[in-house]
């Protein structure tokens, strides 16, 4: 899988972690910053990472800030983006499957390394959940997406 991968400057105590796990899982990153400790502006990342999973460029993201919350917010602002807080495994397995997100996102200053890693085992070992439920249910998150919902 091609996995987009976007950190501020609150999320690189995760950077080496998440690269690291991305690559013995076998997956292919493209990498969008940052890389150092220097204070960066998040947004300027989750939209570069969601821009390149809505588009196809890649197939998944992953965005780390000091909570996550700040990606999370600016990386659903791009349309097609469905991207999900985690901060622990059943969350990671439930985005992924009922909610097809596909961007997780995580805080670098809210979890640690191990949790980390088996948050990104869990998300992209996940596949959607096919059920008429859970489709019907993104359904409508995409209707009120195009705004058919008000």
């Amino acid at each position: 899988m091609k996995i987009a991968v976007g950190f501020d400057h609150g999320g690189i105590t995760l950077r080496e972690t998440v690269i690291e796990c991305l690559n013995e899982l076998g997956h292919e990153i493209t990498d969008f910053g940052t890389d150092g400790e220097a204070s960066v502006d998040y947004p300027d990342y989750a939209r570069l990472v969601a821009q390149a999973v809505v588009s196809g460029q890649c197939d998944r993201g992953v965005l780390v800030c000091g909570t996550g919350i700040g990606m999370s917010i600016a990386a659903n602002k791009v349309r097609g983006c469905y991207a999900a807080l985690l901060a622990d495994a059943f969350s990671a397995a439930m985005a992924a499957q009922h909610n097809a997100a596909n961007v997780a996102c995580l805080g670098g200053r809210t979890i640690g390394p191990e949790t980390a890693r088996l948050i990104l085992k869990t998300y992209l070992a996940a596949t959607v959940d096919a059920a008429e439920r859970h489709q019907n249910r993104r359904e409508k998150v995409c209707a009120i997406e195009r705004g058919e919902i008000g």
